[in-house]
């Protein structure tokens, strides 16, 4: 698996993992990349059968395998204590890794999760898998902005929203990889066992997420004995993108309080 080790190395600086969501590549955090390097070590990832990771990915995959494929990475980078920083998908991951009781992860920090897909979420996916089986790759990534960005902001990028389309036509990945992704997604409910996670947990959501309602983070917070939820009006799926500033910001200052936290005791 494609692995990145970025920013400050000394053994002050707390460590970040950051999980992609379903598109799987590291280049998705790029804006808190640019950010948090000077402040934090960051580890960025290709989830497997994404990007640079390349791998045929079996009929049963599941979340669980996705935080059984991290831990095995970041044992192997020797990544010792970690906050990890999810997306949709990857909050997931994250989530998992708690309920692993994974050695060396300190929070969590989710953003557009779930503790179990909501109905509009899937009718979503039900039809961008249509999407992609009637009309092919161009068009289902053509799509996928519709569910990530506000129109706004996609009426004031589209010129490069175009340059990135080419390019995740371009390197699409296998169908039955993605299909078995989205399955594994929507088969994500953990359900009463959450309540067993301690770490603490910042949970982001935006009242503007076309594609997961932010009330799942409302009911995740529920469910979660550490948790605290940002929500924002604006900022759409990918607001890690589109609202980089303030998201940067919001991780930064959680970090700094568990931090410190773990840090006195």
């Amino acid at each position: 698996m494609h692995i990145e080790i970025h920013g400050r190395q000394d053994a002050a600086a707390p460590t970040l993992v950051f999980s992609s969501g379903l598109g799987g590549a590291a280049h998705f955090w790029a804006p808190q990349l640019a950010a948090l390097a000077d402040d934090f070590r960051i580890v960025l990832y290709d989830q497997l059968g994404t990007g640079r990771s390349p791998a045929a990915l079996p009929a049963d995959y599941s979340i669980a395998a996705m935080a059984d494929e991290l831990r095995e990475l970041l044992a192997a980078n020797d990544i010792g204590d970690y906050h990890l920083v999810g997306h949709a998908l990857g909050g997931l991951v994250g989530l998992e890794l708690a309920l692993q009781e994974a050695p060396g992860l300190r929070s969590l920090a989710l953003m557009n999760a779930w503790a179990a897909a909501s109905p509009h979420t899937a009718r979503c996916f039900s039809v961008r898998k249509q999407l992609l089986a009637g009309a092919g790759p161009a068009a289902y990534v053509e799509a996928q902005a519709l569910f990530l960005y506000p129109p706004d902001w996609i009426a004031d990028n589209i010129d490069q929203l175009n340059i990135d389309d080419r390019k995740h036509v371009a390197g699409f990945p296998p169908t039955d990889n993605l299909l078995r992704r989205i399955n594994a997604l929507l088969s994500f409910a953990p359900g009463a066992a959450l309540q067993q996670i301690r770490q603490p947990t910042l949970l982001i959501a935006n009242k503007d997420d076309m594609l997961v309602p932010w009330r799942c983070s409302q009911a995740l917070q529920q469910l979660l004995p550490s948790a605290e939820l940002a929500v924002f009006d604006y900022g759409g799926h990918a607001s890690s993108v589109t609202c980089a500033d303030t998201i940067n910001t919001t991780l930064s200052d959680f970090i700094a309080r568990v931090t410190h936290t773990y840090t006195a005791a």
